[in-house]
């Protein structure tokens, strides 16, 4: 079984190329955290076998919302990023969202269609 970690990064936002960077870097690692509390055993094989990470375009806040809540109700780990407000964008601009590490083919029923960024 193949497994992997969609990242999913706003594109309405324009954000410099820094700034998505680190909204990347922050919804993988929110989401790799609760795959270590509640899917030991896919964040484990996810370790072993490369780590992969994609990163895709979201249309806009509410694209990312509605991915967000799929992804809870298929209980596969996500972690959305509400940016601190310090540099380009209000606090609370929901900015990123990570799906997995999971097994690949259940990531790729939410992300599968979405464009690579």
């Amino acid at each position: 079984m193949e497994y992997k970690q969609v990242i999913v990064v706003r594109v309405d936002l324009k954000m410099t190329r820094g700034k998505a960077c680190a909204q990347v870097a922050h919804a993988s690692l929110g989401a790799t955290e609760v795959a270590m509390r509640e899917h030991v055993d896919w964040y484990e094989a996810w370790k072993r076998t490369g780590e992969k990470k994609v990163v895709v375009r979201g249309e806009n806040q509410e694209h990312l919302g509605r991915l967000f809540e799929e992804a809870k109700k298929l209980r596969l780990p996500c972690f959305l990023v509400r940016d601190a407000g310090l540099t380009q964008l209000p606090p609370g601009t929901t900015t990123a969202l990570a799906i997995g590490p999971a097994p690949e083919e259940k990531v790729d029923r939410l992300t599968g269609e979405l464009k690579l960024f």
